[in-house]
């Protein structure tokens, strides 16, 4: 596993970043920002400590895939911390073999430290070798895309 890591300054409060990334009051501003992975990205389930919950989205093929993971920490506005420990592939949740044990216990972390009005979201995220120039090409432009929706 390779950590990476992004940041952006967005013009807004901690509360409404916080909020807009997650899809707290509307789920759209969490697909849109995630559009720049998959233009189908959404989640099933809930940001609260300890819930699971799939970031999901549908590949070429028009079959459903994602990830399956568990909220390990939620601090809101402050901090969540997202634990990757499955694929969701085919409708169904795959936990062990080969293909799992590249991102098993794979973190993904959001930091927002607002400072005189201005957030600095920092993402921190382990992440497979095969994934590093996806990640590095998109990440960047995911959060611009949620600085735009936030200001």
């Amino acid at each position: 596993m390779k950590k990476l890591q992004y940041k952006v300054s967005i013009n807004a409060p901690a509360t409404k970043i916080y909020d807009f990334m997650l899809g707290l009051s509307s789920k759209s501003t969490y697909e849109q920002w995630t559009s720049l992975f998959n233009p189908t990205s959404t989640y099933v389930g809930s940001w609260d400590k300890g819930n699971k919950i799939l970031f999901i989205g549908v590949d070429e093929k028009g079959e459903k895939g994602g990830m399956v993971s568990r909220i390990a920490e939620n601090i809101p506005n402050q901090f969540v911390s997202i634990q990757h420990y499955g694929l969701f592939k085919a409708d169904k949740e795959i936990t062990e073999g080969p293909e799992v044990e590249k991102w098993a216990n794979g973190f993904e972390n959001y930091s927002f430290e607002e400072n005189n009005g201005i957030t600095t979201v920092t993402v921190d995220l382990d992440t497979d070798e095969d994934f590093l120039d996806y990640m590095n090409q998109t990440y960047p432009k995911a959060l611009d895309k949620l600085k735009e929706l936030c200001e």
